[in-house]
């Protein structure tokens, strides 16, 4: 590709932030985060997390042995349905997490099957100042994950330590998650 402007023409181009993030101040209590994008959970993904974390109930990998139960068909293992659920909400809840210290009261309130889209949503249940660590606080969320059909079907509790705003430094040049000097580097005039 080509540039035509001259090397004296000023440059239009501009280095924008994008989401970076929530910091612990823009936490507040009862506010509801709906996380983007639903994921379809498909038969591989059941299979492989089945296999990787050597579970071994055939609920999950042997047909002929489900279809035998009252639910006729495999199902999608409930840790994986955690973990998913916990993937999705990071970008509004611990993007800028410096630990996850817990998840608490984990239910499983309906099936999920191979097919099912799974959406998730996190309130904000509390927050508190920590004495030992002024560059964070601590978050709790409730996270609620729903299939397609609107039928709740994962509730925890999820608590990490966020990070300050004021202890970070993102800017459009720099923002987490990169080092100093990748990628474009526009001059301020």
């Amino acid at each position: 590709m080509t540039d035509d402007r001259s090397a004296t023409e000023p440059s239009d181009q501009r280095l924008v932030s994008g989401w970076q993030g929530r910091y612990y101040e823009d936490f507040n209590v009862g506010d509801i985060y709906k996380h983007p994008y639903g994921r379809t959970v498909t038969e591989t993904d059941n299979v492989w997390f089945t296999n990787l974390t050597m579970n071994v109930n055939p609920m999950h990998f042997n047909a002929p042995y489900a279809a035998n139960t009252e639910f006729g068909e495999r199902l999608v293992d409930g840790t994986f349905v955690i973990a998913l659920a916990v993937g999705m909400s990071v970008i509004d809840i611990s993007m800028n997490a410096t630990a996850n210290l817990g998840y608490d009261d984990i239910r499983h309130h309906s099936p999920v099957f191979h097919g099912d889209t799974i959406f998730a949503e996190s309130e904000v249940l509390s927050k508190r100042e920590l004495e030992s660590r002024e560059h964070a606080g601590i978050v709790t969320t409730e996270l609620r994950a729903y299939n397609q059909e609107s039928d709740l079907v994962l509730s925890l509790e999820r608590t990490p330590m966020v990070l300050k705003r004021e202890y970070t430094a993102p800017s459009p040049a720099c923002p987490p998650g990169w080092p100093e000097g990748i990628g474009t580097q526009l001059t301020e005039e």
